[in-house]
């Protein structure tokens, strides 16, 4: 079981509000307007998928990696190991 499974229905939720979004900035696109607008819009959808993107690590470190950290061992150092590779990831976006 993934560390967001309970959570799952809030995160599609999320993720379908962003959908929505990026299908509203396409359209702001084919209507030409104002570029400041456009950009505004593009800045408010990468910080919704960056909320997401924290949740998901914050559930991951929760569940996954504590559970692997608990049994200890390459189990361990491989989830800290993708925990830390992920992290990274995210700081360089």
């Amino acid at each position: 079981m993934n560390g967001y499974t309970e959570d799952k229905d809030a995160y599609l939720k999320r993720l379908r509000r962003i959908e929505g979004q990026i299908r509203g900035i396409a359209r702001m696109v084919e209507e030409d307007k104002y570029c400041i607008d456009v950009l505004t819009q593009v800045a408010a959808a990468n910080k919704a998928l960056q909320a997401v993107a924290l949740g998901l690590l914050d559930e991951h470190l929760a569940h996954c990696v504590t559970e692997a950290a608990a049994q200890g061992g390459d189990v361990a150092d491989t989830k800290i190991a993708e925990a830390s590779a992920a992290i990274a990831r995210l700081v360089r976006s």
